[in-house]
């Protein structure tokens, strides 16, 4: 039930009370209190005028002090009903003023209510404010783990996801293929000649470079595939949706952008490339086809790097979708 609903309910019981008092009163004082005159008037007065004075006298006082006592026991009961609509009216309106300056128990009563109240909401406008300080802990909490579990995911020079995450995405995409036969494929990447530039040119511009490659890679994919740094000057790119036709085509883009970019030091940068793919290489899992993507990436550096090697049949000869071209 609505506070509103509860506040009338409130109001109405105490008119209800109120009218119950009144007509208590009416029935145990002004009822009696008629038929006592109607009695002594008609049957005890004429007995009595031509009796002892005295004894009328007595008889009158009685009467007086009957109907007195009996006024203000109906007095009480009345300013008792009138005290209850009060208060019934007052939780109501949540308005104790009107009878916290009674000086009997209902004042000593209200006012201890009232206090009793104030109290209360005061705790509640603190627990709301606790709920509210809490309820921004709990998002600011939920924000930070995903930004940890981001971290946890992320390579911190590049920026690029790590291993881990590859790896995760591999499993999911190699169960997607088993459930729907969606091709999917894997390009490795190994930088040429990327160990110079560390031993001459110092770490920092390393870092710079795999930085410039990062941005290449991400420049020249597409949103839905998941590119990586597997560790040191390699790179995993997972190419969702992507046959082994389309993945040599992207390898050989991502080869000839790295093989003119001008990177910041000079040197000569250039990228040799390995690519796998579902269904068209034997993998029955993840592993199989990163080992197969491997295996055609050493086949292109062994056969003086700088190319994009696949491999094409069960003896796993090399063939390759490009040479050098500079």
């Amino acid at each position: 039930m609505p506070p509103q609903d509860d506040s009338a309910h409130l109001a109405h019981v105490g008119r209800r009370l109120k009218h119950k008092v009144q007509l208590a009163i009416a029935l145990s004082g002004v009822l009696p209190l008629l038929v006592l005159a109607y009695v002594v008037h008609g049957y005890v007065l004429p007995g009595l005028h031509d009796g002892d004075p005295t004894k009328m006298f007595a008889l009158q006082g009685l009467i007086i002090c009957t109907m007195l006592g009996m006024i203000a026991g109906g007095y009480v009961i009345w300013d008792l009903g009138r005290t209850v609509a009060s208060m019934a009216d007052a939780m109501a309106s949540q308005t104790f003023s009107g009878l916290t300056h009674r000086k009997d128990e209902v004042g000593t009563l209200m006012q201890s209510f009232g206090q009793m109240l104030q109290t209360v909401e005061e705790q509640a406008s603190e627990i709301n404010a606790f709920a509210s300080k809490l309820d921004a802990a709990y998002k600011e909490l939920e924000s930070t783990n995903l930004r940890l579990k981001e971290y946890s995911f992320k390579d911190e020079v590049t920026g690029l996801y790590n291993r881990r995450f590859f790896s995760m995405r591999l499993d999911e995409e190699l169960a997607r293929y088993r459930r729907f036969n969606h091709p999917a494929s894997v390009v490795l990447l190994d930088l040429d000649g990327f160990k110079a530039v560390n031993d001459d040119l110092g770490h920092a511009v390393g870092d710079e470079t795999l930085r410039d490659i990062a941005q290449i890679l991400m420049k020249h994919s597409r949103g839905i595939n998941v590119v990586s740094r597997y560790g040191g000057d390699e790179f995993a790119i997972l190419l969702v949706e992507t046959s082994k036709a389309g993945a040599r085509l992207y390898a050989e883009r991502i080869r000839q952008v790295i093989g003119s970019f001008p990177f910041s030091h000079g040197k000569s940068i250039t990228a040799s490339l390995g690519v796998a793919s579902v269904p068209d290489d034997e993998a029955a899992t993840a592993e199989d086809l990163f080992r197969a993507a491997d295996e055609a990436l050493y086949a292109a550096k062994r056969a003086g790097k700088n190319q994009v090697a696949a491999i094409d049949h069960p003896e796993k000869d090399a063939q390759w979708s490009s040479r050098e071209t500079s």
